[in-house]
């Protein structure tokens, strides 16, 4: 799989908007090359550069087999029309938090979608960790953007 954004470049900065300096709205993102079993798709945002450690920015999953972007701006609520689920984030909230970090040498963060072979049994809220325990031996394929923000 391959995965995309307009607002940025593998390897690039993330526009202001998308983050906490900005707007705070979530990029929008679009993917192709998805294996034909694929039931459903996960994303993971997150910051292994945090000083405490990994942080999750973004947590969304049960987004169905048919899809092939999300919008930008997804809103920030638990179940979204199209049945997808959104997880809490590492600021406590549910939805996209984008980047926000300390002053310092620059944060990659990254945008890593899932294709799976089934749904996902976890409710609106979901960690992380439980997505990415969920999803142990449900891959299918992985795609990964990484995304550049620094203050």
């Amino acid at each position: 799989m391959e995965l995309k954004s307009a607002a940025f470049q593998d390897g690039e900065k993330i526009p202001a908007r998308h983050t906490c300096d900005g707007q705070d709205i979530s990029p929008g993102l679009s993917w192709d090359r998805v294996p034909e079993k694929a039931w459903s798709f996960a994303l993971v945002v997150d910051d292994p550069d945090a000083p405490s450690g990994t942080f999750s920015h973004w947590v969304i999953f049960n987004i169905p087999a048919d899809r092939r972007e999300l919008p930008e701006a997804v809103p920030s609520q638990a179940q979204l029309p199209s049945d997808a689920r959104q997880g809490k984030n590492d600021f406590g909230q549910i939805g996209y938090g984008g980047p926000c970090p300390p002053p310092g040498s620059p944060h990659h963060y990254r945008f890593s979608l899932y294709a799976l072979d089934q749904p996902l049994e976890l409710m609106a809220g979901a960690t992380r960790k439980q997505v990415l325990n969920a999803i142990s031996g449900h891959i299918l394929a992985r795609a990964q953007l990484v995304g550049i923000y620094q203050r």
